[in-house]
């Protein structure tokens, strides 16, 4: 586990504003993690994943509950590491350059409220060590979206 941006991920969610945290936790995402070409959020509303802050190109804004990997990694509250996107049942290209896709759903309660998105461009992306780190970004940013 990278413990560097651990503790980076804990002082930006330290900041009282929801929303700024997540802006400022997806750009540290971004540029400290090498081979990936997007990273955000999406957050269940009205029964849809809609997105929330993210880094990277322009991207799906609704995703329906149970459909891609973000949609299924949701519905079954699950980490899905796809590292050949273009063999997941149903996968949306929001980005026809993403191979690989890691997805971490984000609980309070016990009840998926959303899910941490990370793609990149290299298929077979995501070992261990980041499976590790990004669940505990997840974590940290579930006990931010309870408070």
């Amino acid at each position: 586990m990278n413990k560097l941006l651990i503790e980076q991920v804990r002082q930006i969610l330290s900041e009282e504003d929801k929303l700024a945290a997540l802006c400022n936790l997806t750009a540290l995402l971004y540029s400290e993690t090498p081979n990936i070409n997007w990273v955000g959020f999406y957050f269940h509303k009205k029964g849809k994943l809609i997105l929330g802050p993210f880094q990277g190109k322009v991207a799906c804004t609704q995703i329906d509950i149970g459909k891609g990997v973000c949609g299924t990694s949701f519905q079954n509250k699950l980490l899905l590491n796809v590292s050949d996107v273009h063999e997941f049942p149903g996968h949306i290209a929001c980005d026809s350059a993403s191979n690989s896709e890691l997805v971490i759903p984000l609980t309070v309660n016990n009840v998926a409220v959303g899910v941490l998105d990370i793609d990149s461009p290299l298929f077979n992306r995501f070992e261990l060590e980041e499976e590790e780190t990004f669940l505990e970004v997840a974590k940290f940013v579930s006990e931010k979206l309870a408070a």
